[in-house]
């Protein structure tokens, strides 16, 4: 059984470096497909490495206690190990994937769409604020009409009164011209 874990220790050791190569590897490639190609790549390999791991604690677990203790704790650095190599994976693809999106945004078709949104974005912003300068205008016009209004207003009761008053003279002077024609035809 030692000698099976051994192999199995042996598989292990090629398949992390291959995993090691890979992550390494991932962020000088230029192609995009390139860089899906490895990663996917490695996304094997670490599967792999798993599964030679659960091969290897079943075979640990099986071992004489004399030298279980032994491989026990190489098992556990390899765990270690390839929890090590996922973190790395993952930092790696992380990068790869912030560089694809910025590259997208500051290459791509959608950069372009985007500046198409951004100028119509400062075209509709120009045209709210004639808008808004025109209602200003507007309101201005409305606010002085409406003084001149109430001024006329003011004028034509001023007008009334005085009309009323005039009125009021002529009646008493119609009334006086009646008295004194009568006191003449007395």
């Amino acid at each position: 059984m030692a000698s099976l874990i051994e192999s199995y220790e042996h598989q292990y050791s090629g398949i992390t470096s291959e995993i090691t190569s890979q992550i390494g590897r991932i962020p000088n490639l230029s192609s995009v497909e390139a860089k899906q190609n490895a990663m996917s790549n490695v996304d094997r390999l670490l599967e792999e490495a798993k599964e030679l791991l659960e091969q290897m604690g079943l075979e640990v677990r099986g071992l004489q206690s004399d030298i279980r203790p032994k491989y026990s704790n190489r098992f556990k650095s390899y765990e270690k190990e390839l929890q090590r190599l996922e973190k790395d994976y993952r930092r790696s693809k992380t990068a790869f994937s912030d560089k694809v999106i910025r590259d997208e945004l500051l290459n791509g078709e959608d950069y372009t769409h985007y500046e198409n949104q951004r100028s119509k974005l400062l075209d509709n912003t120009e045209s709210i604020e004639r808008m808004g300068s025109s209602v200003d205008n507007t309101f201005q016009i409305c606010v002085e009409t409406e003084a001149i209004g109430g001024q006329i207003l003011s004028d034509l009761h001023s007008q009334r009164e005085q009309i009323n008053r005039s009125r009021s003279r002529l009646k008493e002077t119609d009334a006086m011209l009646g008295k004194s024609s009568r006191v003449l035809s007395e």
